[in-house]
């Protein structure tokens, strides 16, 4: 064989086994993901053949498939689309399936998981129509009513957690949207409805509670500051420390203001707790930097700061920043600077606060069952971390209890319930009215809920917004929907 056909044999050769290998990388190493992946249309006609498994909130179904006469032989229903929007996501024919528990429990609801294999084996051996699992959520359908409610026409977002369990009792994010506009078999609408979601400038399709372009969180992050001073054993509730009108930063001549520009006790001093009851920067300006960065990062840490979990859908992680200067410090100590957060973060910090110190793994998904109700899964409570001592929770709590009392928070008062709570006033550029905050928990000494409240550029009352103002009443609603008042 002369030196040409013998390099072409060998070129068709390299062909012929590239051709084999990628084949079968495809059809085996990639079978499943490609089978999985929303947007496939031949998965898609298949789970449309069978009934997609129900979205339950207190018994009753948030998202349901209902028969039709048509090719596609079930529509994705959503009685209470708005309201349960950023819970559910969508299930599209065009689109697959997205945002919510419809794309990150879309195995389970459609019966495709492998942890069902036996059951859909059974089906096919009883001659059983084949169904996907249902899932009943952790979702308290008051809670969840008035969040929505209270935060009314405003951008923002509302997380109320149960702080023994992690259960998630609300989980609201406004705008939102219509996920019934995406599951119509009628592709046109479907697209159209498509585009005009995706091209609004108030982004509905956001999950602003767990994702999204994160927030500053203002002065609740000082409950972090609080936690990592008096972690250090240096600090008790009762300590003096500085809180005069303008806090002088080092290495820069810009200084560290009070909202109201006044000191915040006699003679420039305050006390810890009376600090976090006015919501004095300069203090915890001056806190931070006593703490310092790699103990406040730690801190924040040990909170859920930079971990990565899913509930099951997937949250973006809070950050502080590393590698910080003095005035940077000062600044992140008192949730401002490059300190990003999202709703569900800053519920988990109180909701452990509640909860003697301890974290809980949040989760939305109660128990998966099948269609003649028996339990395929169960979700038990987990504990993430022990973020600070008892002792330092307790103490914590006495001092977000004058916040409410008689301090920045006094709107969040329930009568007959003693409220813990911390407000926020988040600025987040230049010109722009500021981000409103609450968090907090009730009952203070036998904690049932915890809740954390954002409202985006001061909602309705714009540069004017302080988070006592505007997100307390939305907490209050919450707190009062789960306690039964």
């Amino acid at each position: 064989m002369n030196a040409p056909i013998r390099r072409l044999s060998m070129v068709v050769a390299v062909l012929f086994c590239a051709l084999l290998v990628s084949s079968t990388v495809i059809q085996f190493v990639q079978a499943k993901s490609l089978q999985d992946r929303p947007g496939n249309r031949r998965t898609l006609l298949a789970n449309y053949a069978r009934e997609r498994g129900q979205i339950l909130v207190g018994g009753v179904p948030i998202a349901k498939s209902v028969a039709t006469n048509d090719e596609l032989k079930w529509l994705r229903t959503y009685p209470q689309a708005q309201l349960y929007s950023h819970v559910t996501g969508y299930y599209s024919f065009v689109y697959g399936a997205g945002g919510g528990l419809e794309g990150a429990d879309n195995s389970r609801l459609s019966g495709s998981s492998d942890k069902l294999f036996y059951r859909r084996v059974t089906d096919l051996l009883t001659g059983k129509q084949p169904t996907g699992a249902s899932l009943e959520l952790t979702i308290n359908p008051a809670a969840q009513a008035a969040a929505d409610k209270a935060l009314g026409n405003q951008r923002g977002a509302v997380v109320a957690l149960n702080p023994a369990t992690g259960e998630i009792l609300a989980l609201v994010s406004h705008p939102a949207y219509d996920p019934s506009i995406l599951s119509s078999h009628k592709t046109t609408d479907v697209v159209k409805s498509w585009a005009q979601l995706n091209a609004d400038r108030n982004a509905p399709a956001v999950d602003r509670a767990i994702a999204g372009n994160l927030y500053p969180p203002g002065s609740t992050f000082k409950l972090v500051t609080a936690a990592a001073a008096l972690s250090s054993g240096k600090f008790t509730e009762q300590s003096q420390i500085p809180g005069p009108a303008s806090l002088r930063l080092p290495q820069t001549t810009i200084s560290l203001p009070n909202d109201d520009h006044q000191a915040c006790g006699p003679n420039d001093k305050t006390t810890l707790t009376h600090a976090l009851e006015v919501s004095c920067n300069t203090a915890f300006g001056w806190l931070g930097m006593q703490v310092g960065g790699d103990a406040l990062r730690a801190q924040a840490a040990k909170f859920g700061f930079g971990d990565r979990f899913t509930v099951p859908m997937s949250v973006t992680p809070s950050t502080v920043p590393s590698q910080l200067n003095q005035p940077q410090l000062a600044q992140s100590a008192i949730g401002q600077y490059d300190v990003r957060v999202t709703p569900l973060q800053v519920a988990m910090i109180t909701a452990a606060i509640a909860n003697h110190g301890v974290v809980m793994n949040p989760y939305l998904v109660k128990r998966v069952t099948s269609s003649d109700l028996e339990v395929i899964d169960e979700t038990q409570p987990e504990q993430l971390s022990q973020a600070i001592s008892p002792d330092v929770a307790s103490a914590l709590t006495r001092m977000m209890e004058a916040v409410v009392r008689s301090g920045t928070g006094t709107v969040a008062q329930i009568n007959g319930v003693t409220v813990a709570g911390k407000t926020g006033t988040a600025q987040h550029g230049v010109g722009l009215a500021p981000h409103a905050w609450f968090t907090g928990f009730a009952p203070a000494e036998n904690p049932k809920v915890a809740v954390a409240v954002v409202v985006e550029d001061g909602g309705n009352v714009g540069a004017e917004a302080f988070g006592g103002r505007v997100a307390a009443p939305i907490a209050k609603a919450v707190m009062q929907a789960v306690l039964g008042k």
